[in-house]
């Protein structure tokens, strides 16, 4: 009886097999993100200057996108490093409630919702100790943001501007030892920076606040890009911060507007 040959396939075509189902998964996934860029596209209103669809996730959901980001961005990160930054839902306060379009002219009518109005125009009696600090990706971004909640500040009770944007670390130091901050505002890097130079006192902190809707004429939010997505979640996941997140004698709001 002859022997049944078995047909082994030729190096060169199991290698062009192998090329081919590569370009599939290539193309169904650039289909894939080229589905997903579309349907996000739907909630960019380049004329407020806001992405829609962060005023609509709770904080299951905005805790996911997080994450995402995080692993998007952080590709030279170790995994253990990315876990570490990643924000449990518990700790997001659900800002789904708010109707009104998340730009700076209902920056305050959002804060308003969530704190009290009027400890927002007071300040802790220690210099450099706001009760709210509100994060954003840029310094042009966040002077605008300043003169936005400027309704705060008063004799006792300035409103910091806390980013490099032709400000140097040292004035910012100086300047909240020499005075009592309700509200700040600034960029992750700048702010950390304040806080491991003691100069920014986190004692009084009551919120956290991330300048999220809004969009630059590029379409692009502070978690779009890897040069601020990753500094904004190394500010959001310091210790101090995880450690009052879910405390329920002395909570940390979370807020993304």
């Amino acid at each position: 009886m002859a022997e049944t040959q078995i047909q082994r396939p030729q190096p060169a075509a199991a290698k062009a097999k192998s090329k081919k189902r590569t370009r599939n998964d290539e193309t169904a996934s650039r289909k894939r993100r080229k589905q997903a860029y579309e349907e996000d596209e739907e909630y960019l209103d380049l004329e407020a200057g806001v992405n829609k669809k962060i005023s609509m996730v709770d904080n299951l959901l905005l805790a996911d996108h997080i994450s995402k980001k995080i692993r998007r961005f952080g590709t030279d990160l170790k995994p253990v490093e990315l876990s570490q930054l990643d924000i449990s839902p518990n700790y997001i306060t659900d800002t789904t409630s708010f109707q009104e379009t998340r730009n700076l002219e209902n920056l305050p009518k959002f804060l308003e919702q969530f704190a009290d109005a009027k400890k927002l125009g007071e300040a802790p009696k220690e210099n450099g100790a706001p009760h709210t600090i509100i994060v954003t990706g840029a310094g042009l971004r966040a002077a605008d943001l300043v003169r936005a909640v400027r309704k705060y500040q008063s004799k006792n009770n300035t409103v910091a501007k806390l980013f490099a944007k032709h400000i140097k670390l040292e004035e910012s130091v100086q300047f909240l030892q020499k005075h009592r901050t309700g509200v700040a505002v600034g960029t992750p890097v700048r702010l950390s920076d304040l806080v491991d130079n003691s100069a920014l006192n986190l004692s009084k902190l009551e919120r956290l606040v991330v300048d999220a809707s809004h969009i630059d004429q590029k379409k692009r939010g502070v978690m779009d890009m890897k040069e601020t997505m990753l500094p904004l979640a190394r500010w959001l996941a310091r210790q101090e911060f995880k450690e009052r997140y879910a405390d329920p004698e002395k909570p940390l709001q979370l807020l993304f507007y």
